[in-house]
């Protein structure tokens, strides 16, 4: 089943936020997103039904193998298009705002292209 941008937008943070901490709960992800709870609920809900999250009889939530992925290429996404803009002189905060919105909708074939560009001419790393 196709991942709608929402999806996609809990799968990343669950990603980020479980790279700062050991356990990432539904209250993490709502403070997080500046959500509300019952937002955040049937979220996870359909993320659990989709299989790309697990939650464990405490509450915490664990990406499953899918949602890794999913999550991973989405905040690859996100870094390089950020990078990108912020290397054309966008501001920090307006570089991220809109490299959030791209993030979802830029084709692979774009994307890639951007990527390898930005290896190519950008910063070294």
């Amino acid at each position: 089943m196709a991942l709608q941008e929402s999806g996609e937008m809990y799968l990343e943070t669950i990603l980020v936020l479980s790279e700062k901490m050991a356990n990432v709960r539904a209250i993490d992800i709502g403070e997080y997103m500046g959500f509300s709870k019952p937002s955040v609920s049937r979220a996870m809900g359909l993320l659990i039904n989709d299989g790309y999250i697990t939650r464990d009889e405490e509450g915490y939530i664990k990406l499953t193998k899918a949602g890794e992925k999913i999550a991973k290429r989405i905040y690859e996404r996100h870094t390089v298009l950020t990078e990108l803009l912020m290397g054309l002189g966008v501001d920090a905060k307006t570089a991220t705002e809109d490299a959030c919105r791209v993030e979802h909708y830029i084709s692979d074939k774009t994307f890639n292209a951007i990527k390898a560009h930005s290896k190519k001419y950008g910063k070294k790393k």
